[in-house]
């Protein structure tokens, strides 16, 4: 699809506001979702909605969709559908999935963690800290550029290490880490890898099996879905853990992860969202749309940020952070500007109907690194339906307040 067909099917970009069409660049806390998602979620809840395993059509319709969206799941991260559970968000499935994990571990042990990471993927690892006893370990960032510090990751990992958790993308920077190469850090100690890919989800191609990753998780509305999430478990250890559970509770791979009733029309909808993106691309296979897709939005955010970096970067007065044009990153750039708080850089842009995001995202550890803990920064992230237009009109709103 080209740039007009995408951007109609999403209702939300016919808001006004302030008689200024909305441009929407609040992608990174959660994307506009477009039609067919709510449609294939409201089909759902209208027409099929039951509980699973019982012996009439509205239950196996659900388990059937159910299993779609599974399967669905599976294609967008290239796993088998016996690896993927579902959940809430990221967030609870990476609580749910440490508590598990934990329960093997105490005293002696370690998981090293990275300041480049949003803070779902370190608490849940520091409450096994204080829980079980094990050692955090923790990998620097190099600030002045936004990226990993990769001699000091290898030297937080040793023999002791049980799993490193590692983001495949900052929210804050849009920084992209080399995920292969990490795992074979960790692997090499014999460590699992749990993998946040969040913010990465929406903008590049997720391949587990090129990774050789153990565990990855992301939530649906950063790619065009609900607030759902799903988690990603090699089958082996999946079967293996000693996950909290009801005992009457399905036992088997994938649901024994799935705690309780789920949210149906939320899977739904995470099956509905993967297939908007597979039908942005071409191919004989839903992976292969899928991958073409992804690699298109890739290149197409790269050059809408290009755009926006080199717009914002001429500003008096204005830093940008993380790495510029040409590095290994989505289209998602922070940025804060002399003599005007984050916040009001937002609530100025918002009178222009250019919606963007400010604070720390939950990326705490990043922004105090970057010298910005008391007031944050201003969040910027195209999507694919944002235009060359409205990022114009970002830099101008900008501009404005650069007094250029």
């Amino acid at each position: 699809m080209n740039l007009a067909d995408i951007r109609a099917l999403f209702p939300a970009l016919s808001r006004l506001h302030n008689e200024f069409p909305v441009a929407y660049f609040d992608g990174p806390g959660g994307t506009q979702v477009p039609v067919p998602v709510v449609e294939a979620m409201s089909d759902y809840l209208y027409h099929h909605n039951a509980n699973t395993h019982w012996n009439y059509p509205t239950s196996a319709e659900t388990d059937a969709m159910l299993q779609a969206a599974r399967e669905a799941a599976a294609d967008f991260v290239n796993a088998t559908w016996r690896e993927i559970a579902f959940g809430n968000n990221m967030t609870t499935l990476t609580f749910h999935l440490a508590r598990a994990l934990g329960r093997g571990w105490g005293p002696g042990d370690e998981i090293v963690v990275t300041e480049l990471d949003h803070h779902a993927n370190v608490a849940p690892w520091r409450a096994l800290e204080r829980e079980r006893g094990v050692t955090i370990r923790v990998a620097r960032m190099d600030p002045a550029r936004g990226v990993l510090d990769w001699d000091h990751l290898a030297a937080q990992l040793s023999p002791r290490t049980r799993l490193l958790a590692i983001g495949a993308a900052s929210n804050a920077l849009g920084t992209m880490t080399d995920i292969a190469e990490a795992v074979k850090l960790a692997r090499a100690v014999g460590a699992l890898t749990f993998v946040d890919a969040v913010h990465h989800a929406a903008h590049a191609v997720i391949d587990v099996r090129a990774w050789d990753c153990d565990f990855l998780a992301c939530s649906s509305y950063k790619f065009y879905g609900p607030h759902a999430g799903l988690l990603y478990a090699r089958e082996s250890l999946l079967a293996a853990l000693d996950v909290p559970k009801l005992d009457p509770a399905p036992n088997e791979v994938p649901e024994r992860l799935e705690t309780g009733t789920q949210n149906h029309e939320g899977i739904v909808g995470i099956g509905a969202a993967i297939g908007f993106i597979a039908s942005m691309g071409t191919g004989e296979t839903r992976r292969a749309r899928i991958v073409d897709a992804l690699t298109m939005l890739h290149t197409r955010g790269e050059a809408l940020f290009s755009m926006l970096w080199n717009g914002l970067a001429g500003i008096p007065g204005l830093r940008l952070f993380g790495l510029p044009p040409g590095g290994r990153r989505t289209p998602t750039l922070s940025f804060v500007l002399d003599g005007h708080t984050p916040t009001a850089i937002a609530r100025h842009l918002a009178t222009r109907g250019v919606f963007v995001s400010d604070g720390d995202f939950y990326a705490t550890t990043v922004i105090e690194r970057l010298g910005q803990a008391e007031q944050g920064v201003v969040r910027v992230g195209c999507a694919c339906y944002t235009s060359e237009a409205e990022v114009a009109r970002l830099i101008a709103g900008v501009r404005e307040l650069g007094g250029v």
